[in-house]
Protein backbone atom coordinates (compact mmCIF):
# COMPACT_ATOMS: atom_id res chain seq x y z
CA UNK A 1 0.00 0.00 0.00
CA UNK A 2 1.41 3.39 -1.00
CA UNK A 3 2.08 6.07 1.64
CA UNK A 4 -0.64 8.25 0.10
CA UNK A 5 -3.25 5.48 0.31
CA UNK A 6 -2.12 4.72 3.85
CA UNK A 7 -2.51 8.38 4.90
CA UNK A 8 -5.96 8.57 3.30
CA UNK A 9 -7.20 5.47 5.09
CA UNK A 10 -5.86 6.59 8.48
CA UNK A 11 -7.48 10.02 8.07
CA UNK A 12 -10.72 8.26 7.14
CA UNK A 13 -10.48 6.19 10.32
CA UNK A 14 -10.25 9.30 12.50
CA UNK A 15 -13.25 10.89 10.77
CA UNK A 16 -15.21 7.66 10.99
CA UNK A 17 -14.60 7.27 14.70
CA UNK A 18 -15.65 10.88 15.28
CA UNK A 19 -18.98 10.69 13.45
CA UNK A 20 -19.86 7.36 15.07
CA UNK A 21 -19.30 8.87 18.51
CA UNK A 22 -21.62 11.71 17.48
CA UNK A 23 -24.22 9.28 16.15
CA UNK A 24 -24.05 7.16 19.30
CA UNK A 25 -24.98 10.14 21.45
CA UNK A 26 -28.24 10.72 19.52
CA UNK A 27 -28.99 7.14 18.54
CA UNK A 28 -32.46 7.14 20.11
CA UNK A 29 -33.63 9.94 17.80
CA UNK A 30 -33.32 7.72 14.74
CA UNK A 31 -34.66 8.78 11.33
CA UNK A 32 -35.22 12.53 12.04
CA UNK A 33 -31.55 12.94 12.89
CA UNK A 34 -30.47 10.83 9.91
CA UNK A 35 -32.62 12.96 7.58
CA UNK A 36 -30.99 16.14 8.82
CA UNK A 37 -27.58 14.47 8.56
CA UNK A 38 -28.21 13.67 4.88
CA UNK A 39 -29.38 17.25 4.24
CA UNK A 40 -26.31 18.69 5.96
CA UNK A 41 -23.98 16.35 4.06
CA UNK A 42 -25.50 17.39 0.74
CA UNK A 43 -25.25 21.11 1.51
CA UNK A 44 -21.65 20.82 2.72
CA UNK A 45 -20.32 18.70 -0.14
CA UNK A 46 -22.40 19.73 -3.18
CA UNK A 47 -20.40 22.96 -3.81
CA UNK A 48 -17.22 20.86 -4.03
CA UNK A 49 -18.43 18.61 -6.86
CA UNK A 50 -17.27 20.90 -9.75
CA UNK A 51 -13.83 21.28 -8.18
CA UNK A 52 -13.36 17.53 -7.67
CA UNK A 53 -14.00 16.24 -11.17
CA UNK A 54 -17.75 16.67 -11.51
CA UNK A 55 -19.31 13.42 -12.71
CA UNK A 56 -16.02 12.30 -14.23
CA UNK A 57 -16.25 9.85 -17.12
CA UNK A 58 -19.36 8.09 -15.84
CA UNK A 59 -22.40 7.94 -18.08
CA UNK A 60 -25.59 9.37 -16.55
CA UNK A 61 -27.29 5.98 -16.33
CA UNK A 62 -24.25 4.45 -14.62
CA UNK A 63 -24.08 7.30 -12.14
CA UNK A 64 -27.80 7.06 -11.39
CA UNK A 65 -27.62 3.30 -10.87
CA UNK A 66 -24.54 3.56 -8.67
CA UNK A 67 -25.83 6.24 -6.32
CA UNK A 68 -29.37 4.86 -6.28
CA UNK A 69 -28.31 1.44 -5.07
CA UNK A 70 -25.75 2.98 -2.72
CA UNK A 71 -28.38 5.26 -1.13
CA UNK A 72 -30.55 2.23 -0.37
CA UNK A 73 -27.61 0.31 1.10
CA UNK A 74 -26.37 3.23 3.20
CA UNK A 75 -29.86 3.95 4.56
CA UNK A 76 -30.19 0.34 5.66
CA UNK A 77 -26.73 0.49 7.22
CA UNK A 78 -27.45 3.69 9.14
CA UNK A 79 -30.79 2.46 10.48
CA UNK A 80 -29.34 -0.84 11.69
CA UNK A 81 -26.34 0.97 13.21
CA UNK A 82 -28.54 3.48 15.07
CA UNK A 83 -30.72 0.65 16.36
CA UNK A 84 -27.64 -1.09 17.66
CA UNK A 85 -26.34 2.04 19.36
CA UNK A 86 -29.72 2.60 20.99
CA UNK A 87 -29.60 -0.81 22.71
CA UNK A 88 -25.92 -1.75 22.91
CA UNK A 89 -22.59 -0.47 24.14
CA UNK A 90 -20.66 1.78 21.75
CA UNK A 91 -17.51 -0.37 21.74
CA UNK A 92 -19.38 -3.65 21.38
CA UNK A 93 -21.56 -2.57 18.44
CA UNK A 94 -18.82 -0.65 16.66
CA UNK A 95 -16.08 -3.23 17.01
CA UNK A 96 -18.29 -6.16 16.05
CA UNK A 97 -19.61 -4.31 13.01
CA UNK A 98 -16.19 -3.16 11.88
CA UNK A 99 -14.79 -6.67 12.33
CA UNK A 100 -17.57 -8.43 10.45
CA UNK A 101 -17.62 -5.98 7.54
CA UNK A 102 -13.94 -6.28 6.51
CA UNK A 103 -13.99 -10.05 6.93
CA UNK A 104 -16.81 -10.40 4.43
CA UNK A 105 -15.31 -7.70 2.18
CA UNK A 106 -11.97 -9.50 1.98
CA UNK A 107 -13.71 -12.79 1.15
CA UNK A 108 -15.66 -11.14 -1.67
CA UNK A 109 -12.63 -9.18 -2.94
CA UNK A 110 -10.54 -12.34 -3.15
CA UNK A 111 -13.18 -14.73 -4.47
CA UNK A 112 -15.13 -12.46 -6.83
CA UNK A 113 -12.90 -9.49 -7.67
CA UNK A 114 -9.73 -11.54 -8.13
CA UNK A 115 -7.60 -9.52 -5.72
CA UNK A 116 -4.55 -11.26 -4.27
CA UNK A 117 -3.03 -9.58 -1.19
CA UNK A 118 0.50 -10.56 -0.16
CA UNK A 119 1.09 -13.15 2.61
CA UNK A 120 2.11 -10.36 5.02
CA UNK A 121 -1.09 -8.49 4.18
CA UNK A 122 -3.16 -11.61 4.84
CA UNK A 123 -1.43 -11.96 8.21
CA UNK A 124 -2.13 -8.30 8.96
CA UNK A 125 -5.79 -8.74 8.06
CA UNK A 126 -6.03 -11.74 10.41
CA UNK A 127 -4.39 -9.85 13.29
CA UNK A 128 -6.59 -6.78 12.79
CA UNK A 129 -9.75 -8.85 12.76
CA UNK A 130 -8.63 -10.79 15.85
CA UNK A 131 -8.16 -7.53 17.74
CA UNK A 132 -11.50 -6.17 16.58
CA UNK A 133 -13.36 -9.31 17.58
CA UNK A 134 -11.63 -9.28 20.99
CA UNK A 135 -12.78 -5.71 21.60
CA UNK A 136 -16.28 -6.62 20.55
CA UNK A 137 -16.43 -9.55 22.97
CA UNK A 138 -15.25 -7.63 26.04
CA UNK A 139 -18.70 -6.44 27.10
CA UNK A 140 -20.63 -9.60 26.46
CA UNK A 141 -22.86 -10.26 29.42
CA UNK A 142 -22.07 -6.92 31.09
CA UNK A 143 -25.29 -5.11 30.12
CA UNK A 144 -25.98 -3.34 26.93
CA UNK A 145 -26.28 0.42 27.16
CA UNK A 146 -23.46 2.93 27.60
CA UNK A 147 -24.91 6.24 26.52
CA UNK A 148 -24.65 9.04 29.09
CA UNK A 149 -28.44 9.52 28.99
CA UNK A 150 -29.32 5.88 29.37
CA UNK A 151 -29.23 5.49 33.13
CA UNK A 152 -32.96 5.95 33.61
CA UNK A 153 -33.70 3.68 30.66
CA UNK A 154 -31.31 0.86 31.52
CA UNK A 155 -34.04 -1.40 32.78
CA UNK A 156 -35.80 -1.15 29.44
CA UNK A 157 -32.84 -2.40 27.43
CA UNK A 158 -30.78 -4.47 29.85
CA UNK A 159 -31.36 -8.22 29.69
CA UNK A 160 -33.25 -9.74 32.60
CA UNK A 161 -31.12 -11.83 34.99
CA UNK A 162 -33.61 -14.68 34.63
CA UNK A 163 -33.92 -14.49 30.86
CA UNK A 164 -30.50 -13.45 29.64
CA UNK A 165 -30.25 -13.70 25.84
CA UNK A 166 -27.77 -16.15 24.38
CA UNK A 167 -26.25 -13.44 22.18
CA UNK A 168 -25.50 -9.94 23.47
CA UNK A 169 -27.77 -7.44 21.64
CA UNK A 170 -24.77 -5.24 20.84
CA UNK A 171 -23.02 -8.15 19.14
CA UNK A 172 -26.17 -9.18 17.25
CA UNK A 173 -26.73 -5.67 15.90
CA UNK A 174 -23.02 -5.33 15.22
CA UNK A 175 -23.08 -8.47 13.07
CA UNK A 176 -26.06 -7.16 11.11
CA UNK A 177 -24.29 -3.83 10.63
CA UNK A 178 -21.16 -5.64 9.47
CA UNK A 179 -23.11 -7.42 6.74
CA UNK A 180 -24.41 -4.05 5.53
CA UNK A 181 -20.88 -2.63 5.58
CA UNK A 182 -19.56 -5.47 3.43
CA UNK A 183 -22.35 -5.08 0.87
CA UNK A 184 -22.04 -1.33 0.40
CA UNK A 185 -18.22 -1.42 0.42
CA UNK A 186 -18.05 -3.90 -2.46
CA UNK A 187 -20.79 -2.11 -4.44
CA UNK A 188 -19.29 1.36 -4.00
CA UNK A 189 -15.77 0.15 -4.85
CA UNK A 190 -17.16 -1.37 -8.04
CA UNK A 191 -18.95 1.87 -8.96
CA UNK A 192 -16.02 4.24 -8.50
CA UNK A 193 -13.57 1.86 -10.17
CA UNK A 194 -15.52 0.47 -13.11
CA UNK A 195 -17.62 3.55 -13.93
CA UNK A 196 -14.97 6.16 -13.02
CA UNK A 197 -17.31 8.16 -10.78
CA UNK A 198 -15.42 10.79 -8.72
CA UNK A 199 -15.90 10.02 -5.00
CA UNK A 200 -17.28 13.45 -4.01
CA UNK A 201 -19.97 13.43 -6.71
CA UNK A 202 -20.75 9.83 -5.84
CA UNK A 203 -21.29 10.61 -2.15
CA UNK A 204 -23.39 13.71 -2.91
CA UNK A 205 -25.58 11.65 -5.21
CA UNK A 206 -25.90 9.07 -2.44
CA UNK A 207 -26.87 11.65 0.21
CA UNK A 208 -29.46 13.16 -2.14
CA UNK A 209 -31.00 9.73 -2.45
CA UNK A 210 -30.88 9.32 1.33
CA UNK A 211 -32.86 12.55 1.80
CA UNK A 212 -35.68 11.11 -0.31
CA UNK A 213 -35.59 7.69 1.36
CA UNK A 214 -35.46 9.02 4.93
CA UNK A 215 -38.27 11.46 4.13
CA UNK A 216 -40.42 8.51 3.07
CA UNK A 217 -39.66 6.80 6.39
CA UNK A 218 -40.50 9.78 8.60
CA UNK A 219 -44.28 9.51 8.50
CA UNK A 220 -45.75 11.20 11.56
CA UNK A 221 -42.29 11.91 12.89
CA UNK A 222 -41.98 14.87 10.50
CA UNK A 223 -43.17 17.06 13.38
CA UNK A 224 -39.94 16.18 15.22
CA UNK A 225 -37.66 17.65 12.54
CA UNK A 226 -37.60 21.26 13.77
CA UNK A 227 -37.10 20.38 17.47
CA UNK A 228 -34.28 18.00 16.52
CA UNK A 229 -32.63 20.68 14.37
CA UNK A 230 -32.85 23.32 17.11
CA UNK A 231 -31.42 21.05 19.76
CA UNK A 232 -28.78 19.16 17.81
CA UNK A 233 -27.67 21.44 14.96
CA UNK A 234 -23.95 21.33 15.94
CA UNK A 235 -24.00 17.53 15.85
CA UNK A 236 -25.91 17.58 12.57
CA UNK A 237 -23.35 19.84 10.90
CA UNK A 238 -20.39 17.80 12.15
CA UNK A 239 -22.11 14.56 11.16
CA UNK A 240 -22.86 15.97 7.71
CA UNK A 241 -19.23 16.96 7.20
CA UNK A 242 -17.41 13.99 8.76
CA UNK A 243 -19.55 11.05 7.63
CA UNK A 244 -19.12 11.71 3.89
CA UNK A 245 -15.49 12.79 4.36
CA UNK A 246 -14.56 9.51 6.02
CA UNK A 247 -16.01 7.53 3.14
CA UNK A 248 -14.77 9.84 0.37
CA UNK A 249 -11.24 9.27 1.64
CA UNK A 250 -11.85 5.50 1.52
CA UNK A 251 -13.25 5.67 -2.02
CA UNK A 252 -10.17 7.57 -3.15
CA UNK A 253 -7.97 5.00 -1.42
CA UNK A 254 -9.61 2.05 -3.22
CA UNK A 255 -8.55 3.61 -6.52
CA UNK A 256 -4.94 3.33 -5.31
CA UNK A 257 -4.95 0.04 -3.36
CA UNK A 258 -6.92 -3.24 -3.30
CA UNK A 259 -10.25 -3.29 -1.46
CA UNK A 260 -9.00 -6.30 0.52
CA UNK A 261 -6.32 -4.06 2.08
CA UNK A 262 -8.24 -0.79 2.41
CA UNK A 263 -11.30 -2.32 4.12
CA UNK A 264 -9.39 -3.81 7.11
CA UNK A 265 -6.94 -0.90 7.29
CA UNK A 266 -9.65 1.66 8.00
CA UNK A 267 -10.57 -0.30 11.12
CA UNK A 268 -7.92 1.53 13.14
CA UNK A 269 -10.97 3.63 14.06
CA UNK A 270 -11.87 0.77 16.41
CA UNK A 271 -8.92 1.73 18.60
CA UNK A 272 -10.17 5.31 18.89
CA UNK A 273 -13.76 4.32 19.62
CA UNK A 274 -12.66 1.69 22.11
CA UNK A 275 -10.56 4.22 24.03
CA UNK A 276 -13.44 6.72 24.00
CA UNK A 277 -15.74 4.04 25.37
CA UNK A 278 -13.31 3.11 28.12
CA UNK A 279 -12.26 6.63 29.18
CA UNK A 280 -15.34 8.79 28.55
CA UNK A 281 -18.22 6.31 28.75
CA UNK A 282 -16.45 4.13 31.36
CA UNK A 283 -17.43 0.90 29.65
CA UNK A 284 -14.91 -1.03 31.73
CA UNK A 285 -11.90 -3.31 31.26
CA UNK A 286 -9.61 -0.58 29.87
CA UNK A 287 -6.54 -2.83 30.06
CA UNK A 288 -8.13 -5.50 27.90
CA UNK A 289 -9.36 -2.84 25.49
CA UNK A 290 -5.85 -1.46 25.09
CA UNK A 291 -4.42 -4.96 24.58
CA UNK A 292 -6.98 -5.75 21.89
CA UNK A 293 -6.34 -2.36 20.29
CA UNK A 294 -2.62 -3.17 20.19
CA UNK A 295 -3.47 -6.19 18.03
CA UNK A 296 -5.16 -3.85 15.58
CA UNK A 297 -2.10 -1.59 15.45
CA UNK A 298 0.15 -4.62 14.90
CA UNK A 299 -2.00 -5.75 12.02
CA UNK A 300 -1.79 -2.29 10.46
CA UNK A 301 1.99 -2.49 10.60
CA UNK A 302 1.84 -5.76 8.65
CA UNK A 303 -0.45 -4.22 6.05
CA UNK A 304 2.09 -1.48 5.39
CA UNK A 305 4.81 -4.02 4.46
Amino acid sequence: MSPTALALVLAAAVCHAAWNILAHGVSRIGVPFLWWGAVAATLVWLPLVPATGGLGEARPEEFALGVGVSALLHCGYMIVLQRGYAGGRLSTVYATARGTGPTLTVIVAVTLLGERPSPAAFAGIAVILAGIVAIGMLDRGRGSTSTPLAGARAAAVAPSPRRRPRLDPGIAWGLATGVAIAIYTVWDAHAVREWAVPPVAYMVGCTLGEIVLYAAMLGRRRRELLPVARRHWPRILLFGALSPLSYILVLVAVTMAPVALVAPMREVSVVLVSLFGAIVLREGRPGWRLAASALVVGGIALLAI
